[in-house]
């Protein structure tokens, strides 16, 4: 027996099969393993590790009798006649069915666990958002061939003429592709912007000119998921899309601007601005997040009511809302131990033509809390969670 098993090892047509018979028989012990954890719920623990083993046991002795029955080993009669049994019994139409759907279950689930395997960079960069959202389109175009392949096999094992039955549901897509004309614009719109990677997960977006506005949470060819400040989900059809504003393309920018009164001394209060534009970043926590130094625009505008200060801060992509608010809690703490009025609405109240008496006293002036307040270290370190737009609610 032992110079006949060398002897059929030695074709390259033996080891194929029985690497196909492996394969086979892991399928249906995985299939089988599946159902037993749908049963976990309901039957006792001993009884299913009880068939768990016995399921174990039954899948290697059938491959064994197969891989006897492949390498045409007559002289083990067991073996041998139930491996051609079992052959002859998956040569019928149920016995394929088992196998195509077992088969599908295992190529689902290796689509599943290699796709989790992928995972991008935790650093946000144009790198990891394409990574993260050709991840979840590969993913479910893979499945999606999974399930198509296993349903035109399993009809060609029940008798039915799948290629008849493809040609009448080309004719009848041809048909209904007239009736689909937006799904198939969203499909050839999430296509291009897939192509030219124009925005991806984990992007910040405004659509259609501000009225939708979010971080995208998932992207596929067919719609766009936008996760709003408020945590409501958006889902954009891509074929809707007409222009799309992203933040957190290549780089970000801060615009650091502030109102002074117009009783101010402006060379003053550009000399705290240019201070604590310096200040930030000089800072060790905030200084990896700059790409350029602070840029200094000057008076950008005269309001009827103030004076606009403004600087520029070329920023990483997405960091641009923390140091924002940085910027904001140590602008306020600078303008006041400056003693540079920041301006606040004010109302005039009128009495009327009668007299009004007005008596004025004073208190001992307590310290002015603000003088000593310290602006370079926060209390509280700024969320990095993104600003709501302005027409966002």
């Amino acid at each position: 027996m032992l110079d006949t098993l060398v002897f059929q090892l030695s074709k390259p047509q033996v080891w194929l099969g029985l690497a196909l018979t492996a394969v086979t028989a892991y399928a249906l012990y995985r299939f089988g393993r599946t159902l037993l954890r749908g049963l976990e719920a309901h039957v006792n623990r001993r009884l299913i590790m009880a068939l768990k083993w016995l399921w174990l046991l039954t899948c290697t002795v059938g491959w064994l009798a197969v891989a006897t029955h492949v390498a045409y080993l007559p002289s083990v009669p067991f073996l041998f006649d139930l491996g051609q049994d079992i052959v002859a019994g998956f040569r019928n139409s149920a016995g394929k069915a088992v196998v195509i759907v077992a088969l599908a279950l295992i190529a689902w689930n290796l689509i599943g666990s290699v796709a989790g395997r992928i995972v991008a960079e935790e650093e946000f960069n144009r790198r990891s958002v394409r990574v993260q959202t050709l991840k979840g389109v590969v993913e479910s175009s893979l499945k999606a061939v999974v399930v198509v392949i296993g349903l035109i096999a399993g009809l060609e094992t029940l008798g039915v003429n799948a290629t008849s039955l493809l040609a009448g549901v080309s004719v009848l897509g041809l048909a209904v592709g007239f009736g689909a004309q937006s799904l198939i614009k969203d499909v050839f719109t999430g296509f291009f912007i897939l192509l030219e990677d124009q925005y991806g997960v984990g992007d910040v977006i405004t659509v259609n000119t501000g009225l939708l506005s979010g971080n995208v949470e998932r992207l596929n060819l067919r719609v766009t998921a936008l996760r709003a400040l408020d945590g409501t989900v958006h889902i954009i059809p891509n074929g809707q899309i007409l222009t799309v504003s992203v933040s957190s393309k290549d780089w970000s920018r801060v615009v650091a601007t502030v109102n002074v009164t117009y009783t101010a001394n402006i060379n003053d209060a550009l000399r705290v601005l240019e201070a604590v534009s310096n200040e930030i970043y000089a800072d060790p926590e905030w200084s990896p997040f700059f790409l350029e130094a602070p840029e200094m625009q000057g008076v950008t505008q005269l309001a009827p009511d103030s004076v606009t200060l403004r600087a520029l801060y070329k920023v990483q992509p997405k960091s641009q809302y923390a140091i924002g608010r940085e910027y904001n809690r140590r602008i306020k703490i600078a303008m006041d131990q400056a003693g540079i009025e920041i301006p606040f609405p004010q109302r005039s109240l009128n009495f009327g033509g009668s007299p009004i008496e007005i008596k004025i006293t004073r208190d001992d002036l307590a310290p002015d809390p603000r003088v000593s307040q310290d602006r370079t270290h926060t209390p509280v370190k700024p969320s990095t969670t993104r600003d709501p737009e302005d027409d966002e609610s």
